[in-house]
């Protein structure tokens, strides 16, 4: 019994190491996972079966002698689909097995107050088409999605979301139903699920402590302590946004505080200071207030100032806290972080310790705007990778065959590049600066 626990555990470990690592020889993985090459060739024997790696010959190694096989995650075999509910748009992807999304729909999401049903039907009907597209030999292994709020560990429940009015809405437990696949959709917040995303595929990668901050209408965050997110008793933990940074005469935020950081460095106060109309909202507006400001715009300029100022004591307080190797800055804050560089680095010198500020490092989110769909993809992938060939066989348990299918599929097509996706406005290596 205690060795098949073991055996059981050594092939999750080494489905995650080409999950997120990419192809692998099985000489690299026996040195990773200090076993011997005749276990690791066992395990990928037993994966491969299983239809969850490839492996193959190396086409190229320059070494004298009998290459060892590569071993490489069977992403056209093995996906999850994957959900992100943002404040003006929906996404849903596939997402094959090492991080690739395959196929990809999106939405606007109208600004009307709580709309749980429509939510929960524009995101099933994406997943049922989505997963019809996929090949009939592939299977779906799990659900996850990312929600612009406050979620209780466990069911999906919204607690709090703010922006659009949502209280205890249970958000997990109806697209579940409504996609009819039979899998539990695991439910992360946003923020939480974009630190994990940078850390394990982004600008974070090799770090054991780091903060993404992620921008929508207000701010959000998730704090990488040790090399696991920092969550709190109940789950609700990182609610940076709710760090109140002026308390006198702040301006009101959505929670019922005032002076708070989303307060002060949100998309509407970002607006108002650069004098923009109640009217305009949203990244586009986010963005003409940076290209105003590089265009030498007095009223854009001022604003950035004011609103860098202000994310800069927030940030300052949080090196100071937690002395991070890094912070990230995802959502609009990849728009704003660059064109309030300056202030924000004023800040860290004149307020954070000078041993804090000696090596963290402030990045822009190498995923840009899909940080947080490739973290809803991550948490869809955790139980397979916890244990993989009985999730697997779970869900042959429940399609009554290998694929994991429904009935009525359409022809597959790829609608969007397979890589993880960065759209923000800095380049795949994301906007880099050192304190």
């Amino acid at each position: 019994m205690v060795q098949e626990e073991i055996r059981r555990r050594n092939a999750g470990r080494l489905l995650r190491h080409v999950h997120l690592t990419g192809p692998s020889s099985r000489a690299e993985l026996a040195e990773r996972m200090d076993l011997n090459r005749s276990t690791i060739m066992a395990l990928t024997t037993e994966l491969t079966r299983a239809g969850l790696v490839h492996e193959e010959s190396p086409t190229d190694t320059g070494r004298a002698g009998r290459p060892s096989l590569l071993v490489r995650p069977a992403s056209d075999r093995c996906y999850v689909l994957a959900f992100d509910v943002a404040v003006d748009r929906l996404v849903a992807a596939r997402v094959g097995l090492g991080g690739v999304i395959l196929d990809r729909r999106e939405a606007t999401r109208p600004r009307a107050g709580p709309d749980l049903r429509r939510v929960v039907a524009v995101l099933a009907r994406f997943g049922r088409q989505l997963h019809r597209a996929a090949p009939p030999e592939a299977a779906c292994v799990g659900v996850g999605a990312s929600y612009c709020g406050m979620i209780r560990p466990g069911d999906g429940m919204v607690r709090f979301g703010p922006d659009l009015g949502w209280v205890d809405q249970a958000f997990g437990a109806e697209l579940g139903r409504r996609l009819g696949l039979g899998l539990p959709v695991a439910v992360g917040n946003e923020a939480h699920l974009g630190a994990q995303a940078e850390q394990l595929r982004g600008a974070g990668v090799g770090l054991d402590d780091l903060i993404y901050l992620h921008g929508d209408v207000g701010v959000g965050g998730g704090i990488i302590v040790g090399g696991r997110l920092l969550g709190g008793d109940g789950g609700y933990g990182c609610e940076l946004g709710h760090m109140v940074v002026n308390p006198h005469g702040g301006r009101p935020c959505g929670c019922g505080s005032s002076g708070c950081l989303e307060a002060e460095v949100g998309e509407r106060a970002l607006l108002d200071a650069a004098g923009r109309p109640a009217e305009l909202f949203g990244r586009a507006a986010i963005r003409s207030v940076a290209d105003d400001a590089d265009r030498g715009d007095p009223a854009a300029g001022a604003a950035l100032r004011r609103v860098g100022d202000w994310l800069g004591i927030g940030v300052a307080n949080l090196i100071n806290l937690f002395n991070p190797g890094m912070v990230v800055f995802g959502g609009m804050l990849c728009d704003l972080y660059p064109a309030a560089a300056v202030q924000v680095r004023r800040r860290i010198a004149r307020n954070v310790l000078p041993v804090a500020r000696e090596t963290v490092r402030l990045r822009t989110a190498i995923l840009g705007d899909d940080a947080t769909l490739v973290g809803a993809a991550e948490l869809g992938f955790a139980r397979l990778l916890a244990d993989p060939l009985p999730a697997l066989a779970g869900v042959a348990d429940r399609s009554g065959d290998a694929s994991g299918r429904m009935p009525g599929r359409a022809s597959a097509r790829m609608a969007h590049p397979p890589a993880l996706g960065g759209r923000g406005r800095g380049d795949r290596d994301g906007w880099s600066d050192r304190c």
